[in-house]
């Protein structure tokens, strides 16, 4: 009797709640990202004994109910309200966590996505402005960084990813002082991508595919685009994200990390 009151007792003292906001329009990959991701954090809920909610609803994105959770995820893209982007930098500034994904990192100037967000983009995630990525969504080879840090505990030093369309920034993110690299595409990679177009194709170089700032309580991930069927017109998924249990391992880990420090 007293080691199942002690169990349940260490339930509910681990019981964090996450919000993933998401939009999963207009681009099937993401939209098919955002329906994979947000049945595997429920499942990884109840597994784990954490409770996920999610909404596509971004007037939502405020201090009132921010302050419900200690762990926000922008699954597909950002806020661009002023009010919710000045709520979310509160929420960050005064000791909330979050991870974001793939999209949830892009701006490119003279496009639907501009950056017009310095502190987001700039002194949050370090990565400026978007330059370019690789096509088709293929899987990389990632290496461990920092192997000491709590969400790549459970992680081999390298390892093969799902497939995904890869980012590269125009920041050095390895120039940053407050950035720590987690994951990073490992040169064993190249070439990474299958184009048609030439610059879609990765011969060489150095690119960060997830990392945290050190002056909060944050994770950005690369990862979250599903290759579609384009080509025969049928958008039927070709690849799934959460299939790959060693990067999903890592996802997990970093939930417990942010939902638990």
């Amino acid at each position: 009797m007293i080691a199942s009151f002690e169990s349940n007792a260490q339930k509910r003292s681990s019981t964090f709640k996450i919000i993933g906001f998401y939009t999963a329009k207009n681009d099937q990959a993401h939209i098919s990202y955002v329906h994979e991701a947000n049945k595997w954090f429920a499942k990884m809920a109840e597994e784990h004994h954490f409770i996920y909610d999610s909404t596509n609803n971004w007037q939502n994105l405020n201090l009132d109910f921010l302050s419900q959770y200690q762990v926000v995820l922008f699954l597909d893209t950002r806020p661009e309200a002023p009010e919710q982007r000045i709520a979310f930098q509160q929420y960050m500034e005064k000791g909330g966590a979050w991870i974001g994904f793939h999209f949830a990192g892009f701006a490119l100037n003279n496009s639907t996505y501009p950056q017009n967000w310095d502190w987001y983009h700039e002194q949050f995630l370090g990565s400026g402005e978007y330059k370019s990525n690789t096509w088709r969504p293929t899987s990389a080879v990632l290496s461990i960084e920092n192997p000491k840090h709590p969400a790549v505990k459970h992680l081999p030093k390298t390892f093969s990813s799902a497939p995904n369309e890869w980012y590269r920034w125009t920041n050095d993110l390895r120039k940053n002082a407050n950035i720590d690299v987690l994951l990073s595409i490992h040169p064993s990679s190249f070439p990474l991508g299958t184009g048609p177009k030439a610059h879609e194709i990765w011969h060489s170089g150095d690119y960060p595919v997830a990392w945290t700032n050190k002056n909060y309580k944050m994770l950005y991930v690369n990862m979250g685009h599903n290759d579609i069927d384009y080509e025969h017109k049928t958008n039927k998924d070709l690849s799934n994200t959460f299939q790959n249990t060693t990067q999903s391992q890592f996802i997990l880990d970093a939930l417990l990390w942010l939902g638990r420090k």
